[in-house]
């Protein structure tokens, strides 16, 4: 049921839709332009024209045609997953000479729509899953311009999407604070770790080959089944491995106990590494290289902080003679040395270090649960379901508070 004063409306009939096809390879334009490309919209909540974007040139019609404007929101018209489509950002000012890319359309609003309602009715989940399911292709996927103009929204009073986007964006800028403090701590803990791994941990040099010891053992009985397969990425540590890419007979594949690394030899260059931090034994790829640190002799915690410092990837890079490796295998990672200090003052080091990341893990907590909050609240306000009062003398503050009860 839709509620008093509220309509539901096709996005095409109350916003504009353009979407671009000026391409930054592109050298046939009249004038030299900045591009709005791709990542400069994607997971980002606002477009400033004031930050540095990529040079272009474009023709005076693509300018006119393209040029963004106060107020307009932009999405990603296409992506190589159906989840990153429609993803929204909102342009602050205009400027002349900024001009929307290739993979983005504008969508620019008439006078019953506020700009920054739109962009809070594309993240909601129910518009989210909306344009996934129109997304379509075999190596992008894309949105064609009825597929966007078709979205339907149930619109307020244009006075009633403004105090709706004004509520949501003070949740914005406290998730933009906090990572902007935990940005500012991750600066820290990285300055620090390169100081006590280095600068505070003057050892003797030992070679990684006398103080770890790779691990080959297999699960040759089956002992541990498929749900316990596990992959290493980049960006997020150790993950369940897909279905799909793991063997029939996971016979073969390797027993990563707790406290051991792992790494793919063929990405460990790009980070992909990891200690096991579970209290459990787990598998991994028979390709993986798997090691662990020997007791007495180097802290598996102390290692995994000198693993995350700038040294290691030059080292792993370069495979510690200036060569470019294709493949890290364990005795060439065995062959580093390091300086390193007493086992006890490694303890000592890694705890200080670990303070640090405990830190950083708390912030991350706190944003996750803002943007669990506004999810939340989204979803009230922008159906109709909570109410927000117009044209009142209440404060945002006392407003927020109420709508949280």
């Amino acid at each position: 049921m839709i509620c008093e004063g509220w309509k539901e409306m096709r996005l095409g009939d109350i916003a504009q839709i353009i979407i671009s096809n000026v391409d930054k390879k592109s050298n046939a334009g009249e004038r030299t332009v900045r591009l709005c490309n791709y990542t400069d919209v994607y997971k980002r909540d606002t477009i400033d024209p004031a930050q540095a974007f990529m040079e272009a040139t474009a023709t005076a019609t693509e300018i006119k045609k393209f040029g963004v404007k106060a107020g307009d929101v932009i999405i990603t018209k296409d992506s190589e997953t159906a989840d990153d489509i429609a993803m929204p950002t909102y342009v602050l000012e205009t400027a002349d000479d900024l001009v929307c890319g290739y993979h983005l359309a504008i969508i620019r609003p008439d006078r019953e729509a506020d700009g920054r309602f739109l962009k809070y009715f594309f993240e909601l989940p129910q518009t989210r899953h909306y344009f996934g399911t129109r997304a379509n292709g075999a190596i992008r996927f894309g949105l064609t311009i009825e597929g966007i103009e078709g979205a339907k929204i149930l619109l307020p009073s244009i006075e009633e999407q403004r105090r709706i986007a004004d509520i949501l964006r003070t949740w914005d800028e406290a998730i933009e604070k906090l990572e902007a403090l935990k940005a500012a701590k991750e600066r820290r803990q990285e300055a620090l770790r390169e100081k006590l791994a280095f600068a505070d941990a003057a050892g003797e040099p030992k070679r990684l080959a006398d103080v770890t010891k790779e691990l080959i053992a297999r699960n040759g009985d089956n002992a541990l089944g498929r749900d316990l397969v596990m992959g290493i990425t980049n960006s997020r540590g150790i993950v369940p491995m897909r279905e799909q890419t793991i063997a029939d007979d996971i016979s073969r594949y390797k027993l990563f106990p707790h406290r051991a690394f792992a790494y793919n030899p063929m990405r460990v260059n790009v980070g992909s590494i990891a200690m096991n931090e579970t209290k459990n034994t787990i598998l991994v790829s028979p390709d993986y290289v798997v090691f662990a640190c020997i007791d007495g002799e180097l802290s598996a915690d102390f290692l995994d902080h000198l693993r995350k410092t700038r040294w290691w990837a030059h080292y792993v890079n370069s495979g510690g003679s200036g060569s470019v490796r294709q493949r890290t295998y364990y005795a060439d990672l065995a062959a580093m040395k390091v300086p390193l200090p007493g086992f006890e003052k490694q303890h000592r080091l890694a705890g200080i270090l670990d303070t640090g990341r405990q830190d950083i893990e708390a912030t991350a907590r706190e944003i996750t649960a803002l943007r669990r909050q506004k999810r939340g609240l989204m979803q009230k306000l922008l159906t109709g379901e909570w109410r927000v009062k117009v044209n009142s003398h209440q404060s945002l503050a006392d407003e927020k508070e109420a709508a949280l009860g």
